[in-house]
Order: C-alpha cells, then sequence, then structure tokens
C-alpha cells in the first residue's frame, strides 16, 4: 500500500509536465473542494478553443510531403538514378518545392524509400509542383519511367509540430530511426502536450517531427538522427534515467493504436545527411 501511494505522490508531482507550451485545456474539476486524487483519475478535456488543431500544433504555414516508393529490388540502382535527376529537374523548375530528405529503408520494408519534400509557401505551391508534375513534359517522362521501378507507392502532405521545429540540411552522415504512429482520433492536442516536453529528454538527436493533413489522418511521423544502433540504444535508455521520462512516455502510449519504426540511411543526394 505504501509504495501504492509512493507511486501516485509521484504522478501527482509529475502532472504539471503535461501542460507545456501547446495545453489549451486541463483537468476539470466541477466540485472545486476535490482533492488532487479526484482530479488524477478524471479524463482530460482539451478545449480546442476558436481555432483549428493545426493551427495550435503547428506555428507555420510551410507544407510537408512525404513521398514514399517500394521499389523492386532488381531496379533500385535505375530508380535511384531517375530519382536524382527528378530533384535536379524539379528544383530548377520550381521555386517552391525543395527536397529536405531521402533515404533508404535500411531495417523494416526492404527496398523502400522516403523521400520528404517542403513547399516553403504552403499549399499554394503545394498545389502549383502537382500541376506541374501532371503538365510538364520533362517531369512526366521522368515520372512514367520511375512507375517501372516500383511496386508499391503513395504519398502524405504534413505540417510541423511548432516545438520540434523544421529540419535543416546535415553536412554528417548519420542513420536515422523515423517512428510512426496512428492516434486514436481526437487525441492530436494531448500528443502534442506531452511531446512538447518529451522532445527535450532527446533533443540531441531530434530531426523532425510531422502530423498529417492529407493521408491517413491522426497519423505521426518522428525522425531521429543516430550514429549507429548501439548510439540510439545509449540514448534512449539515458532518457529512461531523467525524471519525468517514464510518464510522459506513460501518457503517450495509450494514445496509440499502430506504431511502426524504420531504419534508415540517406541516399547520396540527400540534403540531411
Amino acid at each position: 500500500m505504501s509504495s501504492l501511494m509512493s507511486r501516485i505522490r509521484s504522478l501527482n508531482n509529475g502532472l504539471s509536465c503535461f501542460y507545456g507550451p501547446f495545453s489549451v485545456g486541463a483537468v476539470s474539476n466541477t466540485n472545486g473542494g476535490d482533492g488532487w486524487f479526484s482530479k488524477l483519475l478524471m479524463v482530460r478535456k482539451i478545449d480546442p478553443g476558436h481555432d483549428s488543431h493545426s493551427k495550435l500544433l503547428s506555428a507555420s504555414e510551410i507544407i510537408y510531403e512525404m513521398q514514399t516508393h517500394n521499389v523492386k529490388p532488381q531496379h533500385i540502382d535505375p530508380y535511384l538514378k531517375n530519382y536524382e535527376q527528378y530533384c535536379k529537374v524539379a528544383s530548377q523548375k520550381s521555386d517552391g518545392a525543395e527536397l529536405v530528405g531521402s533515404w533508404r529503408v535500411e531495417i523494416g520494408d526492404q527496398d523502400q524509400f522516403i523521400h520528404i519534400w517542403r513547399y516553403k509557401h504552403g499549399y499554394p505551391h503545394a498545389h502549383d509542383f502537382l500541376d506541374l508534375c501532371h503538365s510538364d513534359k520533362d517531369l512526366q517522362n521522368l515520372i512514367t519511367e520511375r512507375i517501372r521501378f516500383l511496386r508499391h507507392r503513395e504519398n502524405q502532405f504534413m505540417l510541423s509540430f511548432s516545438f520540434w521545429g523544421h529540419p535543416e540540411p546535415r553536412g554528417e552522415k548519420n542513420m536515422y530511426e523515423m517512428r510512426s504512429y496512428v492516434l486514436k482520433p481526437g487525441t492530436m492536442i494531448e500528443w502534442g502536450n506531452n511531446w512538447a516536453r518529451g522532445v527535450t529528454y532527446r533533443k540531441e538527436s531530434a530531426v523532425a517531427g510531422f502530423f498529417l493533413q492529407i493521408g491517413q489522418l491522426y497519423m505521426v511521423h518522428h525522425i531521429w538522427s543516430y550514429k549507429d544502433l548501439q548510439m540510439r540504444k545509449s540514448i534512449r535508455d539515458a532518457a529512461w534515467r531523467k525524471p519525468g521520462w517514464d510518464e510522459c512516455v506513460a501518457h503517450t502510449v495509450p494514445l496509440i493504436r499502430e506504431m511502426q519504426s524504420r531504419w534508415m540511411a540517406p541516399t547520396d543526394f540527400s540534403p540531411i545527411k
């Protein structure tokens, strides 16, 4: 019993960690005189206010597109040459589309490639670039050629969480982990509340955090950088020794419906190495 009460006191002391810079709601207490124990047991109610969730979680109009290509194993080399040429032509013909990062999945879905594009001026430039891909002969030829190399393709449009910031080019070559989560509908702000603080525990390896606007809704991608698998283990183990990390994890795990991890290496033409 004493250990249970000790645990409850610890949780009570840590409750404030869940109301970081993106907290827009709190535990409601209709009786006023209830103690902290009854507050702990009550369901949190998030007040979305008068803005969309996207505006509450992202302070930028910049749009990101994630392209996922599953490549036929025998066509990987011509696929990479094709995509590198596609990136060069796209940068020449559009001032709003910018390749952020490009990776090959090493552990996960084999022969899979992830490419992230940034549309610096938001939806107008994203729409213009889609039109360009449908109308420009050079881009059309490259896309048509690429289709022969693929067994599956999909794309998603995303915003960046404000507390992660925007991914920037890196000169030193690293390995990357992308952790993808499908959340329960209605929990995106609560996820942001927790991770606004949670990301500070591993800031040295944080690269990017996105949430989807078009595609699989209530989906989140976190990207982390490491030198190797051993460094990944060391950084993750160290986070568990920091006070408060376990509570942040405990309050985000119940929000998740599905989760996936990919271990990735940057391509030769990726701005993020």
